[in-house]
């Protein structure tokens, strides 16, 4: 073969330093390396090396001395340098302009377009809300306010006039008041990434290949997202317009609106929030975890997740230097003759590039916005540590559990670092072990920003409800602009794009919420939703489900406008003189300020409270039994003799409830204290089989009466909880429940234990398959169990007899209806459901008129089988219950349709994915939430959680009192006082007073 020219031939030979081609969206600043033509073919290297060692030997030989040769050559005549030589001193320019350029960031005061919008699917018509109460991402604008949007942008925000618009194709709304908030920003979601209905082969979370390590920056989330996750739908529907996708790797940010492309296909690209605008301009995230996640996965310690992590920047950094030295010396040749760039490209070959530190490079120069998932205090500081060493800022920590025990440290070293934290989820695993309900507040006071954030995929962490936490963080007070803030302006700016969504200001994307309530009310439900100025939810199913729309001309119900309550704190002296002397046996009590009561279990009293429903009540307690319920006036006398004694203990209420103690049917309150660690209780009742009574657990065996859940349920008023044995990973037999005291002051030796046995519990879902082989064989057993127990002696013939109830969880359409044929054909039997998300129909609920939705409730009010219902705000995240009722404002509520067929029917909390009651707290709320769309009255909300679960297991009537200080079915209300009553004397004696998470 003849010698090429010696400069092509030094062409050839300057190969890139690091091979891979760059990230797409990266296009500009690292294009993809030309091919040279004198590159020695690998193909043909092989096969010549193939024929025998001694032509490998000549051609080693060969090929060294054409090396030498090369530079012996005499130079060639000067003449034009060649094109591509020079191109490749041009896209090296490029490429170093590029890596140090930040995205662009429009002025929000003067942008005109949203990037996002086309003629053919974007907003056609323009769009005025008038008479908003509106919050504008950063406080309440302080009077009503006329929005006006055209193409997916906010145009202008004026107070109220009643004039018609300027345009003559506007359509208007005349919101008569109702609230409008900025569309909700969630900035950790796991939503398209691992769709609903969940699958194990669908879930692309997180990277878990063992090359890896512990760190994945190199995989990206848009890599895996689906353009069709039902989700998209339910999640919107909860204001949520706006989401990060976070992996451990790049994530994403999308609009929540599928098929919003040209097309109307579900293309991920149309998605992204940043759609309409370059690639190489977009922002870029990337999430690090540190803490239990990559050590339980990895099998490293934190020391050696750490130690991963430094190397892994160190290479990154050295890489980093090459290309900055590169482009020193490219940048000082700009205005070089050509032959003199073509000598620097020569000497210096192609620009330092290596594809798997890319995305660390881009974080070492700013351009990657780092977000942490880290819960514990030493892990946090171990990230600031190494984040100080490599020079690059941490934007946010998520999930942070420990957070508030170090705002100062955080402060000090986080540059301004937002906490994307939990309202109330935890306890699940260690990390989760040392939460706040007061977390928002106590880092809010010093200074830190706080946003809320959902980690969507199952169940409890379900995004369409991510108001709540705000309503919730409020609720412990965080001020209420803070908790709007937290959910909408503050994780736009942890995620740099504030300057398009997060406020409902001029120039914004019109992604904005009207409320039927105010957003931080307990079940407070969009009524319309834009995501960039496109309504999203449709008006029919919207009036079905809330029995409003938001366009209807009326005006907004005054209670819907009222602000939340927070919680009352007395002073820590107060309190414990309060709780000290409260303690002292046989005290008196004159507790003043009561508004309302619900006490069902007092009939003696209730003529009293009737007649005097419009005054506020006095309770007179002396030693141990009510002696009065009434005004002032009526009570007076024993007020008088209680104080002449000198010993009463006297409490005035500005807004006193009187209640029964709630009862908690839990999901493994005192059997299991970390819902991870089998360690923290009484371990996993293994080995139960149906129809071998030898092998059922019993609670009673295992139960502890304390811990951190029941703190949480003493907050909400729950005195007595149900809770059976946590089985083990799949199985249909769960065990027999027990009933117990949640105060923590009886032991089991002294009344701690209230009834042995309440129930027998099995599962029938996906679950029961690990025991039974098959759902089916399940249903066979058990009617083979109730079969045989006819005349047996043992729990399953209890069961059979109707002795003692079978509570059966449940969630699936079609296993529902197997449980109501075996109820016909054991009629004796005393079945309960627990769950119930579904309803009858192959479509999603809300797809399908209303009249579908209540044949299961028909069908239980016919069994006469009551239903205990867990999942007042079901979602469709696992298969089996893929057509959950979803609930306003896309269907009816699953509290509606029971109530409606006349189902006896109780709340609980309790999760199906982990053992775990971290919400107990919330059990009113709850109930105050099941009854706003159920028609249900605050008395009817109340049995929810009392007298109902009392007679759907057919257990003794409580006579335990709370005070609280509030309205219980809102968030807010405070837990005053507790009493319990002996089961046969019927005395009072205190059980909380002023409990608290700790």
């Amino acid at each position: 073969m003849a010698n090429p020219p010696a400069d092509e031939m030094e062409e050839a030979l300057l190969l890139p330093q690091h091979g891979g081609a760059p990230p797409p969206y990266e296009a500009k600043a690292y294009p993809r390396q030309r091919r040279r033509r004198y590159t020695i073919p690998v193909q043909e290297f092989w096969k010549i090396i193939d024929v025998n060692i001694y032509a490998l030997v000549c051609i080693a030989v060969d090929l060294c001395l054409f090396l030498v040769a090369g530079d012996m050559w005499p130079p060639r005549e000067a003449g034009p340098a060649p094109s591509s030589t020079l191109k490749r001193f041009e896209d090296a320019i490029a490429q170093c302009d590029a890596i140090s350029r930040l995205p662009t960031r429009d002025d929000a005061t003067t942008r005109k377009t949203n990037s996002r919008w086309n003629p053919k699917s974007g907003q056609k018509e323009t769009i005025v809300l008038r008479n908003a109460t509106v919050f504008d991402g950063e406080a309440f604008l302080p009077h009503a306010v006329d929005i006006t949007f055209s193409k997916g942008l906010v145009v202008s925000i004026s107070e109220a006039s009643g004039k018609t618009p300027t345009q003559n194709d506007a359509v208007e709304h005349d919101l008569h008041g109702r609230y409008v908030t900025p569309g909700l920003v969630d900035m950790h979601s796991h939503h398209m990434i691992a769709s609903w209905p969940a699958a194990g082969v669908r879930a692309d979370e997180n990277e878990m290949n063992a090359l890896t390590k512990a760190f994945t920056p190199m995989v990206r989330v848009i890599d895996g997202l689906k353009a069709y996750d039902m989700a998209t739908n339910i999640i919107c529907s909860g204001g949520i317009t706006t989401l990060r996708h976070i992996i451990g790797g790049e994530g994403s940010v999308v609009k929540n609106a599928l098929y919003s492309g040209e097309h109307g296909e579900p293309v991920v690209e149309d998605l992204l929030l940043e759609r309409g605008i370059p690639h190489e301009e977009r922002r870029r995230y990337v999430k690090m975890a540190f803490g239990e996640n990559p050590t339980r996965v990895r099998g490293h310690t934190r020391m050696g997740v750490a130690w991963h992590l430094r190397e892994h920047f160190q290479k990154a950094k050295e890489l980093k230097e090459r290309q900055d030295d590169y482009c020193d010396l490219f940048s000082n040749h700009r205005d070089a003759k050509p032959a003199d760039k073509v000598k620097l490209v020569r000497k210096s070959g192609n620009f330092p590039f290596q594809l798997d530190l890319d995305t660390s490079i881009g974080i070492l120069r700013g351009r990657v916005i780092v977000q942490n998932h880290n819960y514990e205090q030493e892990d946090m500081e171990t990230m600031l540590r190494i984040s100080h060493e490599f020079g690059y800022q941490v934007r946010g920590f998520h999930h942070a559990a420990e957070a508030w025990q170090i705002p100062e440290l955080l402060k000090e070293k986080g540059e301004n670092v937002t906490l994307a934290i939990f309202a109330e989820f935890s306890l699940y695993k260690w990390e989760s072990y040392s939460p706040s309900l007061y977390a928002g507040h106590i880092l809010d006071k010093h200074g830190i920003p706080v946003a809320y954030k959902s980690d969507h995929v199952t169940g409890p962490m379900n995004a369409k409800y991510l108001a709540s936490q705000a309503a919730i963080g409020h609720s412990f007070h965080l001020p209420e602009d803070k908790a709007l803030q937290a959910i909408t302006s503050l994780p736009a700016k942890a995620i740099e794009l504030d300057h398009r969504v997060g406020y409902c200001r001029p120039g914004y994307d019109a992604d904005l919420v009207v409320w039927d309530s105010h957003p931080l009310s307990v079940g407070a439900t969009p009524l319309q939703v834009f995501v960039d100025g496109i309504p999203q939810l449709d008006d029919s199913k919207v009036k079905e489900s809330t029995g409003t729309t938001f366009s209807e001309a009326e005006k907004a119900n005054d209670a819907s406008q009222s602000k939340p309550q927070i919680r009352y704190e007395p002073e820590a002296s107060l309190r414990n003189e309060t709780c000290s002397l409260a303690a002292e046996a046989d005290q008196k009590f004159i507790i003043k300020g009561i508004h309302k009561t619900f006490l069902e279990s007092y009939p003696e009293l209730a003529m009293s409270v009737t007649e005097h429903s419009e005054e506020p009540l006095d309770l007179v307690v002396d030693s141990g039994k009510i002696i009065c319920l009434g005004p002032t006036q009526v009570c007076s006398e024993k007020t008088k003799a209680l104080e002449a004694d000198g010993r009463a203990l006297k409490l005035s209420l500005q807004n006193g409830h009187l209640l029964p103690g709630l009862t908690a049917v839990a999901k493994a309150l005192g059997m299991r204290e970390i819902a991870t660690e089998e360690e923290t209780g009484d371990g996993d009742a293994k080995g139960q089989k149906i129809g071998d009574p030898d092998s059922v657990a019993y609670a009673k065996h295992g139960i502890w009466l304390d811990g951190k859940s029941f703190a949480r349920a003493r907050m909400g008023g729950v005195t007595r909880a149900i809770t059976a044995p946590v089985r083990e990973s799949g199985g249909m037999v769960q065990g027999v429940s027990v009933e117990i005291l949640t105060s923590g002051r009886k032991s089991l030796l002294d009344g701690g234990i209230v009834q042995d046995n309440v129930a027998l519990h099995l599962v029938l879902d996906e679950g029961t398959k690990a025991s039974e082989d098959t759902v089916g064989a399940g249903v066979q057993h058990l009617r083979k169990m109730l079969r045989d127990g006819k005349h047996n002696v043992t729990i399953y013939g209890k069961v059979q007899r109707g002795e003692l109830p079978l509570v059966v969880t449940s969630h699936n359409k079609y296993d529902l209806q197997q449980l109501i044929m075996i109820k016909r054909d054991f009629p004796g039997m005393k079945l309960v459901i627990m769950g119930r998300k579904e309803t009858p129909s192959v479509r999603p609920s809300w797809e399908i008129k209303s009249e579908n939705g209540k044949q299961v409730a028909k069908d239980l009010a016919a069994a006469n089988t009551p239903v205990i219902l867990t999942k007042n705000r079901p979602s469709g995240d696992q298969f089996r219950s893929r057509d959950a009722v979803i609930g306003p404002p896309l269907s009816r509520s699953v509290a509606s349709h029971l109530t409606e067929a006349g189902v006896t029917f109780a709340l609980a909390i309790a999760e199906d994915s982990m053992p775990v009651d971290y919400r107990l707290n919330s059990l009113g709320p709850e109930a105050g939430w099941a009854a706003k769309y159920a028609g249900l009255n605050e008395g009817e909300a109340v049995r929810l959680a009392t007298t109902n679960v009392e007679s759907i297991l057919d257990l003794n009537k409580s006579k335990d009192l709370v005070v609280f200080e509030g309205n219980p079915l809102q968030y807010g209300a405070t837990a005053v006082l507790s009493f319990h009553a002996d089961a046969e004397t019927g005395k009072l004696e205190v059980a909380t007073c002023f409990p608290r998470e700790e």
